[in-house]
């Protein structure tokens, strides 16, 4: 069998991340995720904060601030995330892998054995996953997930051309608040294992 990669693409508070690499864990692979943005930072002159804000912030305030012209700024942005696939693509051709964020259910959507999971919760379980996990203020956790979920949302519509919470383009969809972080990790493991026999 050639590799398999598992791409994750999560609500805000949802712990996409945290039950990404338990899942990683358990399978014995690696998981990427600011890696990625680490790999696009080396090629370009821009920092890593710089381009986590293209995906994640709803305001977009660098790029208007650096690129005030807007198409300008659309080359930037198209520039970077055609580093990102290729270095995306080039992580699955190699080795089994969790890929989170960065478009990669639409990046690898031709993948032989890929397996495309997308993690939700209730808004009232995001909140308590910021306060008490992630220890945000729940005003400040209010605006981020109202913020985040509408810039991942619209990185996602450019980018892959549906929103991430798109049935049609997921395999598996998750309600993270239902079995927690690792109650959750171990489903996906048990789907995954049955799915790709291994």
């Amino acid at each position: 069998m050639s590799h398999y990669a598992i791409t994750i693409t999560r609500q805000f508070g949802s712990l996409g991340r945290p039950i990404a690499k338990e899942l990683s864990e358990r399978l014995g692979i690696h998981y990427y995720d600011r890696d990625i943005v680490e790999g696009v930072a080396k090629k370009t002159n821009l920092s890593i904060a710089e381009i986590s804000d293209n995906e994640e912030s709803a305001s977009n305030s660098f790029w208007k601030m650096k690129f005030p012209i807007l198409s300008e700024t659309r080359m930037v942005q198209d520039h970077i995330f055609d580093i990102q696939k290729n270095i995306i693509q080039d992580i699955a051709d190699r080795e089994d892998c969790i890929i989170v964020g960065r478009c990669a259910d639409a990046v690898l959507k031709e993948h032989k054995n890929c397996i495309r999971i997308y993690i939700y919760a209730s808004e009232e379980q995001r909140l308590k996953n910021c306060v008490d996990v992630l220890r945000m203020e729940p005003r400040e956790a209010r605006k981020m997930i109202k913020e985040v979920d509408q810039a991942r949302e619209s990185y996602h519509s450019r980018y892959a051309g549906y929103l991430p919470n798109d049935e049609n383009h997921q395999d598996i969809m998750i309600n993270s608040g239902l079995l927690g972080t690792s109650g959750t990790a171990e489903l996906l493991e048990t789907i995954i294992r049955k799915k790709l026999d291994l």
